[in-house]
């Protein structure tokens, strides 16, 4: 079995690429290898072109495979992977953002790329390498598909950057960033970013750019030199060529109804539905005419094709040439903000936020440690205590569809809020709660994931969750003209883009984080990529949006309450020494749940000693803290107790002193004079004066009757 290894030392480690047939029915595979981490990526495209579409069917697929990690998880009656966990679909949501913008045009066969983690090795995330492996299959393979795409990511520790860092050094930065991208005219293009921080500026994003532009030319000069020794002839694309009156004739039809839809006069108070409503029945207005003309489904698509296009040229035009966009607002205007807080009776917290016609609602619960989420898999074994997920229902965009529960889509929009929000979220020893936020998405018009991150992080502070700022975010837009080499030659940036600017437009850059720093940014586009210059007037732009909305909510609440919910449960914290454990526990858990089940509480108990109590009722709280208090107290000789007579033994009775906690009263000294029989003198259930006379080295305790 012929096989071709080639090297490069990336961030200190040989990156090893392998090209074999291994999965030889493929267009193109190769295995890719940082560490002892090893992915097979595979890409393959259909033999024939789906009928009827609009679009690129492109699927992107990641799995994890436990063997991976040396482990068998899964229900004890499968013992098997299942359905993707939200970090598999996160990592080929963010392989897909980044090659989706590389394949041609009019490409409607279907391709498909699966990405396997074959080995782990529990130091280097297989995501990176998926993304390069998805580049390099695709670029010896006969599918069609343009320059190579060269990714990376860039953690930060102190002042110093660190490339490709493992997962102990993600603990410790400040910055997660991954970034991807090619080269045009021997400069790189980034076209796709995504990045968690702990509210960096955006000198810092930049300098992360920078630092990482050489690595990622080296990577692109690499897979040049695989692709020459390995690549295959592209499959051609079949586009066919429209008759010559076919766009005249179109056109003639159209007149300047899509400049009308298109184009807003002075007063348009058009909604987003409005607008959709006109642009759709002029589509269906022009593919009923060419129907009624009886024209074959040949021109029918081009006519849909031409729509869009023609669409596009417009608001490009548009927008480069007069400023104007679809909704009349200056480039850098923001849709009209309005927040609230406190919606709901009974909730935790609520936050509502509205940006135009996007509206998000944010529900918080809290709950007891014990609440949290159990991870189970291939790269993440754990517990997760902050939770926001997402969900977008069909009514939000005013469609009927079965719920059918969250989506690719959904997932992605909820951990983009979550990454913004919990870098915010007080540490686990400062708030013990379980924190689990829901954004519902009302109405959808542009950018409802970081419309969640606003409401979500008003209904933290209408909870009283003390969180470090308030955040909100922005998505950012581009329009832009090209020349025949890919240099970008014309550009404008829009603050704020919703439904056609995102549709028709060039990127679509969400940036989240506080009036201190940034805390996620995520980017895409559809273009080539975008520039140092672009990006960093972004940034900036994105700053005072950002700036700008957070002053809007602080009018409505400025800062957390400084009280929790009185629906919130109370939770109290108990340090007791971890030897003494067992006895809270008792034997097969007797004394815990007894606590329990007398104190309607729940209880959960840390390694180190930390007990946590929680319940719904203050007084409960405090009586089972007292409780366990009273049974890991430890007893001083000369205290005297009234103690529960609890055994009685020929040789004395034990006296339960404390909850748990019992003691030997000696037959010897139950009175002064003898005492022939222990029941003359105690009975069981009895209580009685007890001191205590001294503790053995094994912790037992000899008590006295204080009459003796």
């Amino acid at each position: 079995m012929n096989s071709k290894i080639y090297k490069i030392n990336i961030g200190g480690k040989d990156l090893i690429v392998e090209i074999r047939n291994l999965a030889e029915q493929a267009n193109g595979s190769v295995l890719v290898r940082y560490g002892d981490t090893v992915v097979l990526v595979t890409a393959v495209m259909s033999e024939q072109e789906r009928e009827g579409i609009d679009f690129f069917p492109l699927t992107v697929d990641y799995e994890e495979r436990y063997y991976a990690a040396g482990k068998i998880f899964g229900s004890r009656y499968i013992r098997r992977e299942s359905r993707p966990s939200d970090e598999a679909i996160l990592t080929a949501r963010l392989i897909d953002r980044a090659i989706r913008p590389k394949f041609p045009n009019g490409l409607k066969r279907e391709v498909q790329v699966v990405v396997t983690c074959l080995s782990w090795d529990s130091e280097n995330d297989p995501d990176i390498l998926g993304l390069l492996g998805a580049s390099i299959s695709l670029s010896i393979s006969d599918i069609p598909w343009s320059d190579p795409l060269a990714s990376l990511r860039i953690g930060k520790t102190g002042e110093k950057f660190v490339i490709n860092p493992d997962y102990k050094q993600r603990e410790e930065s400040a910055l997660d960033f991954v970034l991807a991208g090619g080269i045009k005219n021997n400069k790189i293009l980034i076209n796709m970013m995504e990045a968690e921080a702990e509210e960096v500026k955006e000198k810092t994003i930049m300098e992360a750019y920078k630092f990482a532009e050489p690595e990622l030319k080296k990577l692109i000069d690499f897979q040049e030199k695989i692709i020459k020794e390995n690549g295959k002839e592209k499959h051609k694309i079949e586009i066919p060529s429209p008759e010559p009156d076919w766009e005249k004739e179109i056109k003639e039809f159209l007149g300047n109804k899509l400049e009308k839809c298109l184009t807003p006069s002075p007063k348009d108070e058009k909604t987003k539905k409005q607008k959709s409503d006109a642009l759709n029945e002029s589509r269906e207005d022009l593919i009923f005419f060419l129907k009624e003309q009886g024209n074959d489904g040949k021109k029918i698509s081009y006519a849909k094709n031409f729509f869009e296009k023609e669409t596009e040229r417009i608001i490009h035009k548009n927008i480069l040439e007069n400023d104007l966009r679809p909704d009349g607002r200056k480039l850098n205007e923001i849709r009209d903000i309005h927040a609230e807080v406190g919606l709901l009776p009974r909730t935790h917290g609520s936050g509502l936020f509205v940006r135009g016609e996007t509206k998000s609602l944010s529900i918080l619960t809290l709950g007891a440690p014990g609440d949290q989420r159990l991870l189970e898999g291939m790269e993440i074994v754990g517990k997760k205590r902050f939770m926001h997920h997402y969900n977008f229902p069909p009514y939000s965009v005013g469609e009927v569809r079965p719920m059918r529960g969250p989506g690719r889509r959904d997932i992605g929009h909820g951990m983009l809020a979550e990454k913004a929000l919990f870098p915010l979220v007080p540490g686990f020893d400062k708030f013990p709660y379980t924190i689990r936020i829901v954004s519902e998405i009302l109405s959808s018009n542009g950018s409802t994931s970081m419309a969640s991150t606003s409401s979500s992080s008003m209904a933290l502070m209408d909870a009283g969750v003390p969180i470090k700022a308030a955040a909100t975010g922005i998505a950012m837009g581009l329009i832009s003209e090209s020349n025949a080499q890919g240099e970008i030659t014309k550009y404008k940036i829009l603050t704020d883009i919703q439904g056609p600017e995102d549709h028709h437009g060039d990127m679509d850059l969400k940036v989240a984080g506080t009036k201190n720093g940034i805390t996620a940014v995520q980017m895409d586009v559809k273009i080539a990529g975008i520039t140092e210059k672009i990006l960093e007037e972004t940034l900036l732009e994105a700053k005072k949006s950002r700036e700008y909305i957070l002053s809007e909510m602080e009018k409505v609440l400025a800062k957390p309450r400084e009280k929790l919910s009185a629906w919130a449960p109370k939770i109290y914290t108990v340090q007791i020494k971890p030897e003494k454990i067992r006895e809270v526990i008792g034997s097969g858990g007797k004394v815990i749940n007894e606590i329990i089940e007398k104190c309607e509480v729940s209880i959960d108990i840390e390694e180190d000693g930390r007990i946590f109590i929680t319940a719904e009722k203050e007084d409960a709280a405090e009586k089972a803290v007292s409780w366990i208090k009273n049974i890991t107290r430890e007893v001083k000789v000369g205290e005297v107790f009234q103690g529960k007579v609890k055994r009685i033994m020929d040789f004395g009775a034990f006296v339960e002193i404390l909850p748990g906690q019992e003691g030997l009263v000696h037959i010897s000294k139950l009175a002064k004079e003898r005492v022939r029989k222990v029941e003359d003198v105690v009975k069981i259930g009895e209580i009685i004066p007890v001191t205590v006379i001294s503790i053995d080295e094994q912790g037992r305790i000899n008590l006295s009757l204080n009459n003796t």
